[in-house]
């Protein structure tokens, strides 16, 4: 199979699966899990660039909670490399892909709104707040996809963990030195995500996400997962979103879910 044509399965199969052509979509993925793709993470970002189409706009996480932490309070935002996977980190790289400013949780872009996505995290003292991109998807109607890792690694639940601030969340309050693309530096003072003690299975979901708020598919053999955004903070509407009613409802007892 030619790298082109592997582009155009992928694009074809997300559409298919459910992807919103023109909307925003915050990805998740797993090389790995997709095996041998002609063009590696090359072929896989341009056939969700294509998915989504012009008017649609791509959101990565580029993570570096790995590298940036109290031993080493240093965030470059054009050099900190993403931990959280090779496609991640490529599209950090590629042309024209901007990154938000946040030592631990970025989030990288390409499309139309991105700039607005994006532009704002700094402002924020948590890894997932107000102005996260992670919060903002849901005011977009936006969609996340786990391409190849399931529900796991799902880094826009934290934003509804910030909601309820359960006593594992939060650990130490860092001040971290950022520099910017241009060179300036600032500073910034957020508090760390923790868990200690804890272990992040949001993948225990899978079972009451069987409604209109996501959709497994398979894409060029591996297995996706959509999820709808749009519920984020408004526990009243809607029961029927399966990620609203088990996460974001006010009553919500995480203590039951560890």
């Amino acid at each position: 199979m030619t790298e082109d044509l592997a582009q155009k399965r992928i694009a074809d199969d997300l559409l298919a699966s459910g992807l919103r052509r023109g909307g925003v979509a915050l990805v998740h993925s797993s090389l790995k899990s997709m095996g041998y793709v002609p063009g590696g993470c090359d072929t896989v970002v341009r056939g969700l660039i294509d998915a989504l189409g012009p008017e649609g706009t791509l959101l990565m996480p580029a993570l570096s909670y790995a590298t940036v932490n109290a031993e080493h309070p240093v965030f470059d935002v054009a050099n900190t490399p993403s931990c959280v996977g090779t496609i991640t980190e490529y599209f950090r790289t590629r042309n024209g892909t901007i990154r938000s400013v946040h030592p631990t949780h970025s989030v990288c872009g390409l499309g139309p709104d991105a700039q607005d996505m994006l532009s704002d995290q700094h402002r924020d003292h948590t890894p997932c707040g107000a102005n996260s991109p992670y919060r903002r998807l849901r005011d977009r109607g936006g969609q996340v996809l786990m391409l190849g890792c399931g529900l796991k690694p799902n880094t826009s639940m934290h934003g509804v963990e910030e909601l309820v601030e359960p006593p594992y969340l939060f650990g130490q309050t860092i001040t971290y030195r950022i520099i910017l693309p241009d060179g300036t530096t600032s500073e910034m003072t957020c508090r760390r995500h923790n868990f200690a003690g804890f272990r992040q299975r949001y993948d225990r979901l899978d079972h009451c996400l069987k409604v209109t708020a996501c959709k497994s598919a398979r894409c060029s053999k591996l297995r996706s997962t959509f999820s709808s955004a749009d519920g984020c903070g408004r526990p009243a509407l809607r029961p029927c979103n399966a990620i609203r009613c088990s996460l974001w409802k006010s009553d919500f007892d995480w203590r039951t879910h560890r």
